[in-house]
C-alpha cells in the first residue's frame, strides 16, 4: 500500500496547478502554423511538466506499508536420549515415528510449518535415540529463544520424562501450549543402581584414601546386596549388606595408594533376582596418585577479602596447599618461611607500610621461588625500587584510580575463555593507585586496565621471567568483588577462578625451555566429546614457528595403539581425536626440530557417561504437569493420532510483520525520467513543426 505525503500544506498542490495551468496558457494562447489539435496536445504537456516540476518543491513523500504474511509454527521436540530407546523396542519406535511423519504432513497441509528437533536445537530427520544426556528444560528454552518474536504455534514434546541434566521442565517459562507425547515404561522394575561413588580425585603415594559407593534399592526385597571394589581384573574388596527394606546403603572402601600416575578402579554391583537392567551396576573411578601437593604460601601484614577470595580458588585443586601467613593473626609453619620452601611466594600489600612483612619479603624475594606482588592501599609505593621492585611511579599523591580489566589478546602464555572480556566488563572496578609508573620492558601484560568504558596501555596483571622464576604483580586490590559479582550475574565463578587457577598453576610451574609442547587440553575427558592437543614448535629464539609434522601415539589400558599425523599451522595447532572409549591413555607426541627428534609423553582420562541408564522408569507424572501448566494436552504413544486429528482441526492464523518505508518523491529515477520525456516530446514537436 502506498500513500504520497507532502512537506508543506497539500493545498499547495491546487496554486502548483493553477501556475502551471496560466504558464501553458500564456505560452500557447497566440497563433501558431499547427493545428488546434496539436496546440492543445503542446499546451497540456507543458502544464504537467510545470506542474510536476512545481509539486516537487512541496517535497512529496511516498509511504510504502509492505505487509509480509508469516506462517505458523509446530515444532516437534524429540528427546533423543537413549534411554528412550530402552523403554521402547524397534518396532515401537518405527510405528511412533510413521505417525508422527503422518501428523506433520496433516499439519502442513492445514497451512503450518513444521520443525523437527532435538533437545540439543539441532535439525532431525528421522528418530535417534543416542544422546547420552537428557535436559529437557534446555530443550523446550532452546525453542522458545530460537522462535521469539515469531508465530509459534505450540511445541509436540515426545519424551519419557526422565532428565538427568539441567533443571526441571516444570520451570520453563513457555507462552505457548506443550502437548507432550509419553513414551517408555512406566512400571517399576526391579533395579540395583550405583547411584553415585564419592572419592577424592587425587591422592598421594603411600597413603590410604576413602571410597564411598551408595546404592540405590528398587524393589530389591530381602535380598542381600554385594559390592566388589577390583583393579586390573583383581578384586581388591567386596562387601555385602541385607536390603531389610532400604532404599538406600552406603559402602564405604579404604584403598592404599601405591603407585603414581592415572589408576583405574572398577565397581559392580552383584545382580539380584529378577533385574533386568545391569548397565547401572558399575563404574569405574579414576584416581591420580602423586608425590606430594605444591605449597602456596600468602603473606599479609593484616587480613583481607582478596586473600581469602584467591584461597578459595587455589584450594579448587587437590594439588596444591595454600598457607596463610598474618604475623599475630594467623602463623605459619617457620619451616615454609624459608627461601625455597614454596614453589609460589604471594605478598598481600607487599611492602606494607607497616613494615609487618618487610624482612620476610626481603628474604623470599630474591629466592628462587615464583612470586606474586598484589598491591593495595597499604603498599608503600615511593619503597618499591628500594626492594628491587622495577616499578617506579612518576608521581603518587595518595590518589586511586576505579578500574576494570581488559584481557591482553596478545598474551599466549595460556588462554582466557572465548567470553572473558565480557565477563570482566561487568566486574566493579577495583582500585589501583592513580598516576603513571614505569615497569620492566620484559613484562608480559595478562590484563590491562579500563578506565570507565575507556581501554589503557597500563598494566594491571602482569609477568616476566627472572631466571627460572616468574615474577607478577597485580596492581590493586579489592578483587573479591569480582567473584562475587560474577556469581551474582551467571550463578558461578568459572572465569574469575579460571583466570587466578592459571596464574598460580603459571607461576608455581618452572619455566618450560622445550622447543617442543603437546599436550592435551583437560587431564579428563568425557567419552561424548574430542579429545583435543595442543602442539607448540619453537625456533632458538622461543619463537613460534609453523609447517612442522606431529606424530602422535595414543596406547590404551589393552595395549592398542593408535597413530595420528598432523601439520601445525597458524589457528590449526589443535588436533581432535574422537571415539575413544572410557579408560586411561598414554601418548607420545614427536616431531623433528632442526634434524633432531624432540619427544613428549603424558597421559588422560576417558570417562563414560552412565547417566542414561541411572534410571530407565518413565515419569509421566512430571509430563502431564507440563502439559497442564503450559496449556497443552498429554498423549501416550498410542494416542499420537488424536493428537493428529485435534492438531488438523487448529485454525493456521499466519502473523502480519509490516514494515514502512519513506522516499522523496525527487529520489526516484522513474520521476527523473518522465520529466525528461514530456520536455523531450515538446521540444521535438515543435522543431519538427518549425517552431523554436
Amino acid at each position: 500500500m502506498q500513500r504520497l505525503l507532502f512537506e508543506s500544506s497539500s493545498y499547495f498542490i491546487f496554486l502548483c496547478a493553477a501556475v502551471a495551468f496560466g504558464y501553458a496558457f500564456i505560452l500557447y494562447r497566440a497563433r501558431h502554423t499547427w493545428s488546434k489539435q496539436v496546440n492543445r496536445l503542446l499546451f497540456g504537456l507543458r502544464a504537467l511538466l510545470v506542474f510536476l516540476l512545481a509539486m516537487l518543491l512541496l517535497g512529496p513523500i511516498i509511504k510504502l506499508i509492505t505487509n509480509q504474511y508469516e506462517k505458523p509454527t509446530w515444532v516437534f521436540l524429540m528427546d533423543s536420549s537413549s534411554s528412550v530407546a530402552q523403554g521402547v523396542d524397534s518396532v515401537g519406535i518405527t510405528r511412533i515415528e510413521s505417525e508422527l511423519q503422518e501428523a506433520r504432513m496433516a499439519l502442513q497441509d492445514n497451512g503450518y510449518e513444521v520443525a523437527w528437533t532435538d533437545l540439543g536445537g539441532e535439525s532431525l530427520e528421522q528418530l535417534e535415540f543416542k544422546m547420552p544426556t537428557s535436559d529437557l528444560h534446555r530443550g523446550i528454552q532452546n525453542i522458545i529463544h530460537q522462535y521469539e518474536g515469531r508465530n509459534l504455534a505450540g511445541v509436540v514434546l515426545l519424551s519419557d520424562g526422565i532428565y538427568n541434566s539441567g533443571a526441571s521442565p516444570l520451570y520453563s517459562p513457555v507462552r505457548v501450549p506443550v502437548s507432550v507425547i509419553g513414551v517408555g515404561d512406566t512400571i517399576a522394575r526391579t533395579d540395583l543402581v550405583l547411584k553415585n561413588v564419592a572419592y577424592n580425585k587425587v591422592a598421594y603415594e603411600g597413603n590410604k584414601f576413602p571410597v564411598r559407593a551408595q546404592v540405590l534399592l528398587q524393589g530389591v526385597g530381602n535380598q542381600d546386596v554385594a559390592v566388589t571394589i577390583s583393579k586390573a581384573g583383581k578384586v581388591l574388596f567386596t562387601q555385602q549388606k541385607p536390603a531389610a527394606g532400604k532404599s538406600l546403603l552406603d559402602f564405604d572402601f579404604q584403598l592404599e595408594a601405591t603407585e603414581k600416575g592415572m589408576q583405574r578402579y572398577d565397581l559392580s554391583v552383584r545382580p539380584v533376582v529378577a533385574e533386568r537392567n545391569l548397565r547401572n551396576n558399575t563404574a569405574s573411578i579414576f584416581i591420580e596418585i602423586v608425590e606430594g601437593k605444591k605449597k602456596i604460601v600468602m603473606i599479609a601484614p593484616a587480613p583481607h577479602p582478596d586473600i581469602k577470595a584467591l584461597k578459595t580458588v587455589v584450594e579448587k585443586n587437590s594439588n596444591y596447599e595454600f598457607v596463610v601467613h598474618i604475623p599475630g593473626v594467623e602463623e605459619a609453619d617457620a619451616a615454609l618461611l624459608k627461601p625455597g620452601a614454596a614453589e609460589l611466594f604471594i605478598f598481600h600489600q607487599v611492602a606494607d607500610v607497616l613494615g609487618k612483612t618487610t624482612t620476610l619479603f626481603q628474604s623470599l624475594y630474591k629466592s628462587n621461588s615464583s612470586v606474586l606482588l598484589m598491591i593495595g592501599s597499604g603498599t608503600n609505593l615511593r619503597q618499591l625500587p628500594a626492594y628491587e621492585v622495577p616499578i617506579q611511579f612518576e608521581s603518587y599523591g595518595g590518589q586511586w584510580d576505579d578500574v576494570t580489566p581488559v584481557v591482553n589478546s596478545n598474551f599466549r602464555d595460556f588462554s582466557f575463555s572465548e567470553n572473558s572480556n565480557g565477563v570482566f566488563a561487568r566486574y566493579p572496578p577495583a582500585d589501583v593507585p592513580f598516576g603513571k609508573f614505569s615497569w620492566p620492558a620484559s613484562a608480559n601484560v595478562l590484563l590491562y586496565q579500563r578506565i570507565g568504558s575507556v581501554n589503557t596501555d597500563r598494566p594491571l596483571l602482569m609477568v616476566w621471567p627472572d631466571n627460572n622464576r616468574k615474577i607478577a604483580v597485580l596492581m590493586g586490590e579489592g578483587i573479591w568483588r569480582w567473584r562475587l559479582n560474577e556469581f551474582a550475574d551467571t550463578g558461578n565463578t568459572l572465569v574469575f577462578d579460571e583466570l587466578f587457577s592459571k596464574l598460580v598453576q603459571y607461576l608455581s610451574t618452572l619455566e618450560d625451555k622445550r622447543k617442543f609442547r603437546c599436550y592435551p587440553l583437560q587431564n579428563e575427558f568425557s567419552d561424548a566429546e574430542p579429545v583435543v592437543f595442543e602442539s607448540q614448535v619453537y625456533n632458538d629464539l622461543f619463537e613460534l614457528v609453523y609447517g612442522n609434522t606431529i606424530t602422535l601415539e595414543v596406547r590404551n589400558e589393552q595395549g592398542e595403539v593408535l597413530k595420528y599425523n598432523y601439520v601445525t599451522s597458524p589457528g590449526g595447532a589443535r588436533y581432535r581425536i574422537g571415539g575413544l572409549k572410557e579408560g586411561v591413555y598414554r601418548y607420545k607426541a614427536s616431531t623433528l626440530i632442526n634434524n633432531k627428534t624432540e619427544e613428549v609423553t603424558g597421559q588422560f582420562l576417558v570417562k563414560a557417561q552412565n547417566l542414561e541408564t541411572q534410571n530407565l522408569t518413565a515419569d509421566f507424572g512430571l509430563l502431564r504437569d507440563l502439559a497442564r501448566q503450559t496449556g497443552g494436552k498429554f498423549y501416550t504413544a498410542n494416542q499420537i493420532g488424536t493428537l493428529t486429528s485435534e492438531l488438523q482441526q487448529a485454525k493456521a492464523a499466519s502473523l502480519i510483520h509490516s514494515e514502512e518505508t519513506f522516499n522523496q518523491l525527487i529520489n526516484l529515477k522513474w520521476v527523473f525520467f518522465l520529466l525528461v520525456m514530456l520536455i523531450s516530446m515538446e521540444w521535438f514537436m515543435r522543431k519538427y513543426l518549425g517552431s523554436y
